[in-house]
């Protein structure tokens, strides 16, 4: 076994980043936020400076911001048919997703599987932007909105979804976007201001952060769904409970730094085509999925025909090498990758997430090259004896 090991599974959680670490440890002992007095107003700074740090990162307004426990949470929050505007209700009668969708936004949230449908992709994990325009056309707006979630990028490919013209669809057909930005944040440019969307999801843990908090972001606070969690009032009464605060601190430190690293994605792009460059090498059959499509620059996603992906899994977690057989969110499970599925693979068993950032260097790719090249010559001895 290797005496140092390469971590390289960014996309299902990134290492806490020393300044999150000293904001949590500085909160610690902060009052509770929900207090009058000067220790509860010191307390309630620390959030709402968070609050301030989280609104940068994607150009929104920190008023917009409600904290979660994470972006489970938040998605079982905007995912449901009941929404207030005002005193008054709005109803979103059906919930339109995409089949590459992480779990906890393709299973629909609040919404009855009846009301749930599923736009397909193409071969590069890109949504199918004609069945969804003529999904929103056929909506019977007598009963209500039609609502549109979608991640911004994808966790296991890395492909980038063209929002900006999703956006202009589901605004034309005079629906409610709720974009899923968990993988996207800190990795591309995101501007709430130039209406992006209208809820975004995000999540500390992915760019350096605690994990257990994340977010809903508004474009506007005109209309909000009706709260997942309800007692005392706190978030302005649309996520109840005590907050988070050494998580939210840290989540605000990790959001700081993801906005100032934007302009290093460049340096992890270069990195990220070393490792697909001894893919290749190594095994010249691998493919690498959604290649052809904009991807994040830290991400990719690839299978060796004849491997399967818990064997080489656990082989380069014994060569010292942490990467994933897809997402890492369904309680440590391998098996068919449903984005795959969805991009017409089938149900392929082969495919490997490396994902990657600012810290991963010469020593992690130095660590996957003999790995892959063990991994390769086992695979070629047997099809050799075979």
């Amino acid at each position: 076994m290797a005496a140092t090991r390469a971590y390289l599974d960014y996309n299902a959680s990134a290492p806490l980043i020393a300044e999150a670490r000293s904001a949590m440890v500085a909160a610690l002992d902060a009052a509770n936020p929900s207090s009058v007095h000067s220790e509860g107003r010191a307390a309630r700074r620390l959030i709402e400076d968070a609050r301030r740090d989280v609104a940068r990162l994607v150009n929104a307004k920190p008023e917009h911001v409600v904290f979660t426990s994470g972006a489970t949470e938040a998605a079982s929050t905007l995912l449901t048919p009941d929404w207030q505007m005002g005193r008054g209700d709005v109803r979103m009668s059906h919930l339109y997703v995409c089949e590459a969708d992480h779990p906890c936004v393709l299973g629909g949230g609040r919404f009855a599987a009846a009301q749930v449908t599923r736009i397909g992709v193409d071969r590069n994990g890109i949504a199918d932007l004609d069945a969804l325009t003529k999904a929103l056309a056929a909506h019977d707006r007598a009963d209500g909105l039609p609502l549109v979630a979608i991640h911004a990028a994808n966790n296991e490919t890395g492909v980038i979804q063209p929002i900006g013209r999703i956006a202009e669809i589901v605004k034309a057909a005079r629906g409610v976007l709720v974009v899923d930005a968990v993988q996207a944040a800190g990795r591309i440019p995101i501007d709430m201001s130039a209406g992006y969307a209208d809820y975004l999801i995000l999540s500390s843990h992915k760019i350096g952060g605690p994990k257990g908090v994340g977010a809903i972001i508004a474009h506007a606070d005109l209309m909000m769904p009706k709260p997942l969690i309800n007692g005392g009032g706190q978030e302005k009464g649309h996520r109840a409970g005590t907050e988070n605060l050494p998580g939210i601190a840290g989540f605000g430190a990790a959001a700081r730094a993801a906005l100032a690293g934007l302009d290093a994605m460049e340096a992890v792009a270069q990195c990220r085509d070393e490792i697909e460059a001894i893919v290749r090498e190594l095994a010249p059959d691998a493919e690498i999925f959604g290649a052809a499509a904009p991807r994040l620059a830290n991400t990719t996603f690839f299978a060796i025909p004849g491997l399967k992906a818990e064997t080489a899994q656990i082989a380069f977690d014994l060569a010292g090498v942490a990467l994933s057989a897809g997402s890492a969110c369904s309680s440590g499970k391998v098996g068919p990758s449903h984005v795959l599925k969805a991009m017409g693979y089938g149900d392929s068993l082969g495919a490997l997430r490396v994902s990657i950032g600012h810290t991963t260097g010469a020593g992690e790719i130095e660590a996957f090259r003999p790995a892959l090249a063990a991994i390769a010559a086992r695979r070629a001895g047997k099809e050799q004896a075979a």
